[in-house]
Protein backbone atom coordinates (compact mmCIF):
# COMPACT_ATOMS: atom_id res chain seq x y z
CA UNK A 1 0.00 0.00 0.00
CA UNK A 2 1.01 3.23 -1.00
CA UNK A 3 2.13 5.56 1.66
CA UNK A 4 0.58 9.05 2.00
CA UNK A 5 1.53 12.18 3.40
CA UNK A 6 0.30 13.37 6.86
CA UNK A 7 -2.74 16.19 6.72
CA UNK A 8 -4.30 16.60 9.74
CA UNK A 9 -7.23 18.26 8.13
CA UNK A 10 -7.95 14.79 6.67
CA UNK A 11 -8.52 13.56 10.58
CA UNK A 12 -10.51 16.20 12.34
CA UNK A 13 -14.48 15.00 12.77
CA UNK A 14 -16.84 17.93 13.14
CA UNK A 15 -20.04 17.50 12.94
CA UNK A 16 -23.00 20.50 13.84
CA UNK A 17 -25.91 18.27 14.24
CA UNK A 18 -24.13 16.38 16.73
CA UNK A 19 -23.05 19.79 18.85
CA UNK A 20 -26.69 20.88 18.71
CA UNK A 21 -27.76 17.20 19.75
CA UNK A 22 -25.24 17.80 23.08
CA UNK A 23 -26.95 20.91 23.56
CA UNK A 24 -30.51 19.56 23.41
CA UNK A 25 -29.55 17.28 26.03
CA UNK A 26 -27.94 19.43 28.65
CA UNK A 27 -31.18 22.33 27.88
CA UNK A 28 -33.21 19.22 28.71
CA UNK A 29 -31.15 18.08 31.72
CA UNK A 30 -31.36 21.90 33.50
CA UNK A 31 -35.01 21.59 33.08
CA UNK A 32 -35.89 18.47 34.94
CA UNK A 33 -37.72 18.40 38.29
CA UNK A 34 -35.38 18.83 41.16
CA UNK A 35 -35.58 16.23 44.05
CA UNK A 36 -34.05 15.44 47.62
CA UNK A 37 -31.58 12.83 47.66
CA UNK A 38 -32.00 10.31 47.36
CA UNK A 39 -35.58 10.45 45.34
CA UNK A 40 -38.69 9.61 47.39
CA UNK A 41 -38.96 6.89 45.02
CA UNK A 42 -37.47 3.71 43.18
CA UNK A 43 -36.97 3.42 39.50
CA UNK A 44 -35.22 1.88 36.88
CA UNK A 45 -32.87 3.76 34.68
CA UNK A 46 -29.16 4.83 34.01
CA UNK A 47 -27.96 8.40 32.93
CA UNK A 48 -26.57 11.33 34.46
CA UNK A 49 -27.30 13.09 37.44
CA UNK A 50 -26.50 16.24 38.89
CA UNK A 51 -26.32 17.27 42.95
CA UNK A 52 -26.58 20.75 44.86
CA UNK A 53 -25.87 22.16 47.83
CA UNK A 54 -28.71 23.96 49.98
CA UNK A 55 -27.01 23.72 53.51
CA UNK A 56 -25.22 25.70 55.81
CA UNK A 57 -21.60 24.10 56.29
CA UNK A 58 -19.88 27.78 56.10
CA UNK A 59 -17.13 26.09 53.53
CA UNK A 60 -19.60 25.58 50.87
CA UNK A 61 -22.50 28.92 51.80
CA UNK A 62 -21.60 30.05 48.05
CA UNK A 63 -23.25 27.56 46.57
CA UNK A 64 -25.93 27.19 48.73
CA UNK A 65 -26.49 31.39 47.86
CA UNK A 66 -25.91 30.55 44.44
CA UNK A 67 -29.20 27.64 44.66
CA UNK A 68 -31.41 29.71 46.71
CA UNK A 69 -33.51 30.90 43.76
CA UNK A 70 -32.77 28.43 41.22
CA UNK A 71 -30.17 25.08 41.11
CA UNK A 72 -28.01 26.24 38.63
CA UNK A 73 -24.94 25.91 40.27
CA UNK A 74 -24.49 21.79 40.64
CA UNK A 75 -21.43 20.64 43.24
CA UNK A 76 -21.04 17.37 41.53
CA UNK A 77 -22.21 15.73 38.26
CA UNK A 78 -21.73 11.92 37.33
CA UNK A 79 -23.19 9.26 35.57
CA UNK A 80 -24.26 5.69 36.59
CA UNK A 81 -23.91 3.05 34.11
CA UNK A 82 -24.83 -0.67 34.16
CA UNK A 83 -21.66 -3.28 34.49
CA UNK A 84 -20.48 -4.06 31.06
CA UNK A 85 -21.74 -0.23 29.44
CA UNK A 86 -17.82 0.41 29.33
CA UNK A 87 -17.28 -2.60 26.79
CA UNK A 88 -20.26 -2.71 25.26
CA UNK A 89 -21.57 -5.82 26.93
CA UNK A 90 -24.77 -4.48 28.53
CA UNK A 91 -28.16 -5.01 26.54
CA UNK A 92 -31.31 -2.73 26.03
CA UNK A 93 -33.32 -5.07 28.82
CA UNK A 94 -30.16 -4.62 31.30
CA UNK A 95 -30.26 -1.16 30.73
CA UNK A 96 -33.56 -0.52 30.99
CA UNK A 97 -33.74 -2.64 34.32
CA UNK A 98 -30.65 -1.41 35.68
CA UNK A 99 -31.62 0.65 38.92
CA UNK A 100 -28.18 1.89 39.07
CA UNK A 101 -29.14 5.03 38.86
CA UNK A 102 -30.93 5.40 41.82
CA UNK A 103 -28.33 3.26 43.41
CA UNK A 104 -26.08 5.50 42.51
CA UNK A 105 -27.72 8.36 44.37
CA UNK A 106 -28.82 6.27 47.45
CA UNK A 107 -24.65 5.64 47.61
CA UNK A 108 -24.03 9.16 47.66
CA UNK A 109 -26.89 9.67 50.41
CA UNK A 110 -25.43 7.22 52.71
CA UNK A 111 -20.93 9.13 52.14
CA UNK A 112 -22.96 12.76 52.92
CA UNK A 113 -24.37 11.22 56.35
CA UNK A 114 -21.76 9.06 57.27
CA UNK A 115 -18.70 12.38 57.25
CA UNK A 116 -18.42 15.60 59.58
CA UNK A 117 -20.49 18.45 58.26
CA UNK A 118 -22.81 17.38 56.12
CA UNK A 119 -25.87 15.61 55.49
CA UNK A 120 -27.99 14.03 52.88
CA UNK A 121 -30.84 16.84 53.99
CA UNK A 122 -27.94 19.23 52.30
CA UNK A 123 -28.67 18.87 48.89
CA UNK A 124 -31.01 18.05 45.95
CA UNK A 125 -30.15 16.37 42.72
CA UNK A 126 -31.45 15.95 39.53
CA UNK A 127 -30.68 13.78 36.79
CA UNK A 128 -32.05 12.38 33.25
CA UNK A 129 -32.16 8.81 32.00
CA UNK A 130 -31.13 7.71 28.81
CA UNK A 131 -32.71 4.60 27.55
CA UNK A 132 -31.52 2.38 24.52
CA UNK A 133 -29.21 4.11 22.08
CA UNK A 134 -29.55 7.54 24.33
CA UNK A 135 -27.43 5.19 26.66
CA UNK A 136 -24.69 6.42 24.06
CA UNK A 137 -24.84 9.29 25.41
CA UNK A 138 -24.36 9.00 29.10
CA UNK A 139 -20.54 9.95 28.88
CA UNK A 140 -20.85 12.53 26.59
CA UNK A 141 -23.22 14.67 28.45
CA UNK A 142 -21.63 14.36 31.42
CA UNK A 143 -18.49 15.80 30.16
CA UNK A 144 -20.30 18.39 28.66
CA UNK A 145 -21.75 19.47 32.34
CA UNK A 146 -18.99 19.36 34.00
CA UNK A 147 -17.03 21.32 31.22
CA UNK A 148 -20.10 23.92 31.34
CA UNK A 149 -20.54 23.78 34.97
CA UNK A 150 -16.93 23.46 36.88
CA UNK A 151 -18.40 21.49 39.40
CA UNK A 152 -15.79 21.56 43.16
CA UNK A 153 -16.24 17.99 43.43
CA UNK A 154 -15.16 17.14 39.77
CA UNK A 155 -12.28 19.42 39.58
CA UNK A 156 -11.21 21.08 42.28
CA UNK A 157 -11.77 18.58 45.35
CA UNK A 158 -11.29 14.53 44.57
CA UNK A 159 -12.83 11.96 45.35
CA UNK A 160 -16.44 12.13 46.46
CA UNK A 161 -17.40 9.26 43.86
CA UNK A 162 -14.98 6.96 44.89
CA UNK A 163 -15.76 3.19 46.37
CA UNK A 164 -14.41 1.23 48.59
CA UNK A 165 -10.47 0.04 47.15
CA UNK A 166 -11.03 -3.01 48.91
CA UNK A 167 -8.37 -5.26 50.89
CA UNK A 168 -5.21 -4.78 49.23
CA UNK A 169 -5.15 -1.54 48.32
CA UNK A 170 -5.47 0.68 51.44
CA UNK A 171 -2.06 1.89 50.92
CA UNK A 172 -2.65 4.24 48.45
CA UNK A 173 -3.54 8.08 49.37
CA UNK A 174 -6.85 9.53 50.94
CA UNK A 175 -8.77 11.52 48.62
CA UNK A 176 -9.09 15.27 49.04
CA UNK A 177 -12.90 14.96 49.89
CA UNK A 178 -12.13 12.55 52.58
CA UNK A 179 -9.42 14.65 54.30
CA UNK A 180 -11.59 17.17 54.38
CA UNK A 181 -14.66 15.10 55.15
CA UNK A 182 -13.86 12.14 57.68
CA UNK A 183 -16.03 9.37 58.71
CA UNK A 184 -16.15 7.30 55.79
CA UNK A 185 -14.85 3.96 56.87
CA UNK A 186 -12.94 2.40 54.21
CA UNK A 187 -11.08 6.04 53.81
CA UNK A 188 -9.68 5.50 57.19
CA UNK A 189 -7.99 2.61 56.28
CA UNK A 190 -5.73 4.11 53.16
CA UNK A 191 -2.53 4.67 54.32
CA UNK A 192 -0.88 6.56 51.63
CA UNK A 193 0.34 10.12 51.92
CA UNK A 194 -2.52 12.50 51.51
CA UNK A 195 -2.92 16.31 50.61
CA UNK A 196 -2.29 19.07 53.01
CA UNK A 197 -5.89 20.08 54.71
CA UNK A 198 -4.92 23.70 54.54
CA UNK A 199 -4.00 23.29 50.58
CA UNK A 200 -7.16 21.60 49.92
CA UNK A 201 -9.21 24.86 51.68
CA UNK A 202 -7.49 27.53 50.15
CA UNK A 203 -8.26 25.79 46.64
CA UNK A 204 -11.86 25.50 47.56
CA UNK A 205 -11.41 29.05 48.32
CA UNK A 206 -9.75 30.07 45.01
CA UNK A 207 -12.86 28.00 43.19
CA UNK A 208 -15.56 29.48 44.75
CA UNK A 209 -14.89 33.09 44.39
CA UNK A 210 -14.72 32.30 40.68
CA UNK A 211 -18.66 31.02 40.86
CA UNK A 212 -21.16 33.81 39.94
Amino acid sequence: MKKTLFERTKHVYHNDAFAELVKDAVLFFNGTPVHSIPPPSSFYGTGVYALYYIGENPTYKRYAELNRLEYAFPIYVGKAVPKGWRQSRASDTELNKSKELITRLREHARSMNAVEGLSSHDFMCRFVIFEKDGSDMIGTIEAALIKINRPLWNTTVDGFGNHDPGSGRYEQAKSDWDVIHRGRPWAGKCKGEHSDMTMIVKNIEKHLSKLK
